[in-house]
């Protein structure tokens, strides 16, 4: 587990590592990146580089450690619903999920047809909030599959957003979180983009919570939004 600089979140838990690119969004993956740096600190659980997916149920027993709630981002490192990670291996991650009800865990996926395909088998507590990535209209199928799942709390992570998202469908969607492109080479994101997203967000009554302008500077760019921050998030539900 670590702390976390992620705006959203207060810490991560990573029980699975690496991931393979599947969309445009994935371009600059900063979990790759990350790996690499990780790997070649000499740190054991990153030492087979990112393409490399793996379980690691020895990291399964750490959220019942923490004496205090917490907000979880499960998987920064990784993607629970890949192909690759064991439907006996997800429903251990649920499993601990399910058996601290105090701390909130947030899982997001690009992989949501998967996603929907096990729902049922899964668990859903109140504390466990079902994201998926929305990069630009070509990946928007990924709303409508996570819509169908038994999730309490649903979320949608339009980030890095490098398209316009007019119209969205966002009937049983808890939270909406925006945020640009950061790094050497960052794909630009449109004032105008975000904020027709605000505004579908406002007109729906859904949280909205704006990450960041990105770009090769992000903390310069900031995440003010006509002159505000934008730090909404979505209500339990038990």
């Amino acid at each position: 587990m670590a702390n976390s600089s992620i705006e959203w979140t207060e810490m991560t838990w990573n029980p699975t590592t690496g991931c393979t690119k599947i969309s445009t969004g994935c371009k600059f993956c900063y979990a790759e990146i990350m790996t690499r740096r990780l790997k070649a600190m000499g740190q054991e659980k990153y030492k087979e580089g990112f393409k490399i997916v793996k379980a690691h149920p020895d990291t399964l027993s750490i959220p019942y450690t923490w004496r205090t709630p917490k907000v979880v981002f499960v998987n920064s490192m990784s993607d629970l619903f890949h192909k690759d990670i064991p439907i006996e291996f997800i429903k251990d991650v649920f499993k601990v999920m399910n058996e601290n009800p105090q701390h909130v865990f947030q899982v997001l996926t690009k992989r949501a047809e998967r996603l929907f395909e096990l729902h049922q088998d899964l668990k859903w507590t109140h504390n466990i909030w079902m994201g998926v990535s929305v990069e630009n209209k070509d990946v928007i199928e990924r709303i409508d599959f996570l819509r169908k799942t038994n999730a309490k709390v649903k979320f949608l992570s339009l980030e890095p957003l490098i398209g316009k998202l007019e119209n969205l469908n966002l009937q049983f969607i808890d939270w909406v979180i925006v945020g640009g492109e950061s790094g050497h080479r960052p794909r630009p994101m449109k004032y105008d983009w975000v904020i027709d997203i605000q505004k579908q967000c406002q007109n729906a009554d859904v949280a909205f919570f704006f990450k960041q302008w990105g770009g090769k500077n992000k903390k310069a760019a900031g995440r003010l939004l006509n002159g505000r921050t934008y730090d909404e998030m979505p209500t339990n539900k038990e």
